[in-house]
């Protein structure tokens, strides 16, 4: 970190982002010099860092940024079959395997219904749900069509129409179709990462 700080110094960087931090790190790597934004996977389906993560940037005042709002497209109802281009990455994630692919789909289910409900697509309230977090929560979804980046963009007038008596029934049909509370990893079928994934990031 103290590297970093010294290139904003010399001017060559604007701001210093973190990627996939603990709330321990995000506060020492603060203590050197101020993070503008953490960067972090997060959607329906890996609420994990919402524990620590998130509120920690909250405490600092320090923006975060969920990439794969969409669980890697899961979430919006594709990639449930096992079908994958070659050299797609998520052939080799635990959560798209077979078995895991089949337990899960529940969770894009209800994901399908509730944006029916909405009147919004699955990815539009994936995303909203994240906007309507906060205004300190930007998501990061990536696409290459512009088709899905229109439908992304869609999920800002989604957001205002999340009321909070919503959250109650969203969470109350979540513990019926996963078993477990929102958020709670042991609702969700797999690991989100892989084992070469996690060698490649400990490296």
């Amino acid at each position: 970190m103290e590297g970093l700080a010294g290139l904003v110094d010399e001017g060559k960087l604007a701001r210093i982002g973190l990627w996939e931090v603990s709330a321990e790190t995000l506060r020492r790597a603060n203590a050197v010099h101020l993070v503008s934004a953490v960067q972090t996977e997060c959607s329906l389906w890996s609420r994990g860092p919402e524990a620590e993560v998130l509120s920690t940037c909250r405490e600092l005042c320090i923006g975060f940024v969920p990439y794969s709002p969409l669980g890697r497209g899961f979430l919006t109802g594709r990639f449930q079959d096992g079908q994958f281009e070659d050299g797609d990455f998520r052939a080799s994630l635990p959560r798209f395997q077979d078995e895991a692919a089949q337990a899960n789909r529940r969770i894009a289910d209800l994901v399908a219904m509730m944006a029916e409900r909405k009147g919004c697509t699955p990815a539009q309230l994936a995303l909203a749900w994240l906007l309507a977090q906060g205004r300190d929560i930007v998501p990061s979804p990536g696409t290459k069509q512009p088709k899905y980046l229109r439908d992304n963009v869609g999920a800002v007038a989604v957001t205002p129409n999340l009321h909070p008596p919503e959250a109650g029934a969203w969470r109350s049909a979540w513990r019926g179709c996963a078993g477990g509370a929102m958020g709670d990893p042991r609702s969700v079928s797999g690991a989100r990462r892989g084992s070469s994934i996690a060698v490649s990031l400990a490296a």
